[in-house]
């Protein structure tokens, strides 16, 4: 039997062959690619919404002065951290100082003059009983003249008096009633200028006296002015912007530094109007800085969805009713609380760009805001108000006020006198 060779294999056959092994190789990996990517995104793209149109922002607190003044003192420089009531800038407090002793002064001059109306209570109702007691005295002289007279009348047509010393007792008599009528109205006017004199002392002490409390206000606001000379921190933070100098001349409300709250920090993510379908306040976010890249991850929530787009609070607002329209997807920005101990272990700066990713797959949140309950639900809220509030207890004066107040009263006792300015005033009210 003949043998049969075998058929020798061409290049071209070869060929083909490898490259159709490639073909399935590839459309292997781009199957397997496909398979992988479609279950990245039912486990988590679908559940999820990222932009890396976000910023990190924080309170930005503007130092400017109550008062104007000169900047004789400034204590801190950019980059520098600084504590709640640590001393920023001091001005001149040489006017301020001025205007207190003026005001002390003034205050010691009311509560004397004060002082002097009440003391004027025992003048006039002296003056009443000396009048009232000159009354009597003419009512007695009066009534003697009065029978006088009765009993010369009848004896005039007998011879037994002279008609001419019955005329000396009428006129004396007339004299008389003049007399009387002038010590009544000597008794009325005394008992006016007494009245007069208690409607601006009766029913207060001399403390709560109206004057006496106008020119305290006086010395207080002196203080309050003498205090606003040295401008503190309201906040904890790092210093920035600082564009005063020493020496120069600050007026009140001019911008002398900020303070930036790197401890209240947020970020503001821009999402796609089509993203916000499914994000709610309260869902979970991941965030990464480009400062330290994707390796460190921060952890947050969302806290708020804007009122508005962003053009929409621009200072020009576009104007969509032209003629020429071109449709521009709007951002809207979200509002993401970062976890405190992320931000102390990878501090982070204002302005610097994030990535967000937020979790949508809890639904039941709400897409709008309510009232904040802690600082910590709204970085946007006061932190100053917040730190005072901390830094006191509950309905209790500041220690400046408290200087103020004793400085007041310090004045009121030196000048005062006794406590019976006090007490009048108060049987004053007692008896009305």
């Amino acid at each position: 039997m003949p043998t049969t060779s075998p058929t020798p294999t061409t290049p071209a056959t070869a060929s083909s062959r490898r490259r159709r092994s490639a073909l399935l190789g590839i459309a292997a990996v781009v199957l397997l690619a496909g398979l992988a990517y479609g279950v990245y995104w039912v486990l988590w793209l679908r559940n999820s919404e990222s932009t890396d149109n976000a910023y990190v922002q924080a309170p930005l607190v503007q130092i400017t002065p109550q008062i104007g003044g000169t900047a004789i003192e400034i204590a801190v420089d950019d980059t520098e951290r600084v504590r709640p009531g640590q001393v920023l800038v001091r001005l001149d407090p040489g006017d301020a100082r001025l205007a207190l002793t003026q005001a002390e002064a003034q205050l010691a001059q009311t509560v004397r003059d004060v002082r002097g109306l009440y003391a004027n209570d025992g003048t006039l109702e002296a003056q009443i009983a000396l009048r009232r007691a000159e009354l009597q005295r003419a009512q007695t002289e009066l009534a003697k003249a009065q029978d006088d007279v009765a009993r010369r009348r009848p004896l005039v047509t007998d011879g037994a008096v002279g008609r001419e010393e019955f005329q000396h007792a009428e006129r004396a008599l007339e004299a008389l009633r003049g007399s009387l009528a002038a010590a009544q109205a000597a008794v009325t006017a005394a008992q006016a200028q007494l009245a007069a004199n208690r409607v601006q002392t009766g029913g207060v002490a001399l403390e709560r006296h109206p004057a006496v409390l106008r020119a305290a206000a006086a010395v207080r606001e002196a203080h309050l002015t003498l205090q606003r000379t040295t401008l503190r921190a309201p906040v904890d933070g790092v210093v920035a912007r600082r564009t005063v100098q020493l020496g120069q001349r600050v007026a009140a409300g001019s911008p002398l530094m900020a303070v930036v709250a790197l401890d209240q920090l947020w970020v503001d993510a821009n999402f796609k109007e089509g993203q916000l379908r499914d994000i709610r306040i309260g869902q979970p976010a991941e965030a990464s800085a480009d400062q330290y890249g994707h390796g460190v991850v921060f952890h947050g929530r969302v806290i708020g969805l804007g009122a508005g787009t962003g053009a929409a609070f621009a200072l020009l607002p576009a104007q969509n009713a032209t003629g020429n329209w071109i449709k521009v997807v709007q951002r809207v920005p979200v509002r993401i609380a970062l976890d405190a101990r992320d931000l102390a272990a990878h501090p982070l700066r204002v302005g610097l760009s994030m990535e967000v990713k937020v979790d949508t797959r809890r639904t039941d949140g709400p897409t709008l805001g309510s009232a904040p309950s802690s600082v910590s639900e709204a970085p946007a809220a006061s932190v100053a108000a917040a730190a005072s509030a901390a830094s006191a207890p509950a309905g209790a004066p500041s220690v400046d006020e408290a200087a103020a107040d004793a400085d007041v009263q310090r004045i009121i006792a030196r000048n005062g006198g006794t406590t019976a300015a006090s007490a009048a005033g108060a049987g004053h009210a007692r008896s009305r």
